[in-house]
């Protein structure tokens, strides 16, 4: 029998990135999924590879949530494992960061994290063996020069997450978040893109740029993130709670 058979597991920002990457190895290891995503296309292409359910869903919007968690518990059952991957990024001077920038980064990045455990939590608690899993950063851990929302927003999730850890301790439902580096995603050749534009550098440079912020020189791979995220799902996981595990190439040590 495979570690997490019988187990239905969501997945957030799971048509690219981490996401994809958390798909792959969650079914592997016999799990049930469910998909959301904005982006229908790469959804489908994703939950086809994995035979998952493919849910069309942004997070932002507390309503389509709670109608998207409604199809997943139709297609797969109650919700055992909550993955809570999607999130955006962006850079700008404080002086220069608009208001609509901070309320919206902070819509997705941490109250859509909110919204999606009330709407899983009477399925989680009511599991052998719940779970919740949140993607935040490194950026949760320090300041961060030009990027003052994003790191407002990863921080706040992981006050969020360590809340709950404790809140809910003596139950059977574990809450964690991974933090890693810059990681080899779409999210990051969209931040490369934004550095070549303002600076005037080539992509390439711009690349060069983010990979010399993690230790070691090089993107953190998807599957890296993906194995300590499954890590954290399985069974044999249930008394590590509370804790942010960082995936960055040795920055942060």
């Amino acid at each position: 029998m495979k570690a997490l058979e019988g187990s239905h597991a969501l997945i957030t920002g799971g048509g690219s990135g981490i996401g994809a990457a958390v798909a792959e190895q969650l079914a592997a290891a016999g799990a049930r999924l469910s998909l959301l995503g904005r982006r229908p296309e790469p959804l489908r292409e994703v939950a086809g590879r994995v035979g998952g359910t493919a849910i069309p869903c942004d997070v932002a919007d507390r309503d389509a949530v709670t109608v998207a968690f409604g199809q997943a518990r139709e297609a797969n059952g109650s919700i055992d494992i909550l993955i809570v991957n999607a999130g955006i990024g962006d850079s700008a001077p404080f002086a220069k960061t608009s208001r609509e920038a901070w309320d919206r980064m902070l819509a997705v990045n941490l109250s859509a994290p909110f919204d999606c455990v009330q709407a899983a939590l009477p399925d989680l608690l009511a599991s052998k063996a719940g779970r919740i899993v949140f993607v935040a950063s490194v950026a949760g851990l320090r300041g961060v020069p030009y990027a003052a929302h994003y790191a407002a927003s990863k921080q706040g999730l992981l006050g969020l997450m360590r809340s709950l850890a404790a809140e809910f301790a003596r139950t059977s439902m574990t809450v964690n978040a991974v933090c890693p580096g810059f990681v080899d995603t779409p999210m990051t050749d969209q931040s490369v893109a934004r550095i070549a534009e303002r600076s005037g550098r080539s992509e390439e440079a711009s690349r060069a740029a983010l990979e010399g912020m993690n230790a070691s020189g090089r993107l953190v791979h998807p599957d890296s993130v993906a194995t300590m995220i499954l890590t954290l799902c399985l069974p044999q996981s249930r008394d590590v709670t509370g804790a942010a595990i960082t995936i960055d190439g040795g920055t942060t040590a």
